[in-house]
């Protein structure tokens, strides 16, 4: 009967492992405190601007105290209407412009200019510089309009998210995602990110103060974020009915055991 118990007692601790995750597991920044800020302040770098990459859509406006004068190098707005009538039903909306896959737009009058791996006030800049010859103290606004990340794996609300104005922490796609579920692994975050046509793979750990100096940090257009199960989760997906089978049968064949020796005696 000792056997049985032990088998029992083996049963309920697999399930109270299942079923727990500890407070430490589930605990963010375990190793930042206030003695770290001024350490990470020192090298923490804010990234405001996206860096172009081939692919990006940019909304760009050009203006200036004569605005007659700059109507050339503005894209005209579009409106549509439903099919079969003239009756418009959405609000004009601006046209864009696709960097191909040189890294160049196609730019009116001014023709093919290259913007790949330049930040958009960077590519605000250019832009002024070369209209400058043509207008009168021109002024550009560049915004990248189809910036996103995606987010995978133990999170609440898996999917992809626009990136607000190009920018993104980290921490605001797992926030828009809904926080990592109870599952997650907090200290093993894959972030997926293509540089000049490659693939960069790196992992943070949130529970670390080096996530703040990390150049991952900051999250760029397309990067894809994975939080990895922990060991509860992989136990409770793939082998829960593997254990169970396996205490199943044990616990019958220590039955059988027992009352083969209770009758041999």
């Amino acid at each position: 009967m000792r056997l049985i118990g032990r088998l029992v007692s083996l049963l309920l601790t697999i399930f109270a492992f299942v079923s727990c995750v500890t407070q430490k597991q589930m605990t963010y920044f375990r190793e930042v405190d206030s003695s770290t800020a001024d350490s990470v302040n020192k090298v923490f770098e804010s990234q405001i601007d996206p860096v172009i990459k081939a692919g990006d859509a940019l909304a760009i406006t050009v203006s200036a105290l004569d605005m007659e004068a700059v109507v050339p190098y503005n894209l005209p707005t579009v409106v549509f209407s439903n099919p079969g009538t003239d009756q418009l039903t959405t609000t004009p909306s601006q046209q864009y412009y696709t960097v191909d896959a040189a890294g160049k737009i196609e730019f009116p009058v001014l023709g093919s200019v290259s913007v790949l791996g330049l930040k958009t006030t960077e590519v605000a800049d250019l832009l002024e510089e070369k209209l400058s010859a043509q207008v009168k103290d021109p002024m550009v606004l560049v915004r990248l309009i189809n910036a996103k990340v995606t987010v995978m794996g133990e999170v609440n609300r898996p999917g992809q998210y626009t990136m607000p104005n190009g920018r993104m922490t980290l921490l605001d796609a797992l926030g828009a995602a809904g926080d990592l579920s109870v599952y997650g692994q907090r200290d093993n975050i894959l972030i997926t990110r293509e540089t000049n046509g490659k693939l960069e793979f790196h992992r943070l750990n949130l529970n670390s103060d080096e996530l703040f100096t990390s150049p991952f940090y900051y999250l760029q257009q397309n990067d894809v974020i994975y939080v990895s199960p922990n060991k509860v989760r992989a136990i409770n997906s793939t082998n829960i009915s593997l254990w169970l089978s396996m205490v199943s049968t044990l616990a019958s064949t220590a039955t059988v055991i027992v009352t083969v020796v209770k009758a041999a005696n």
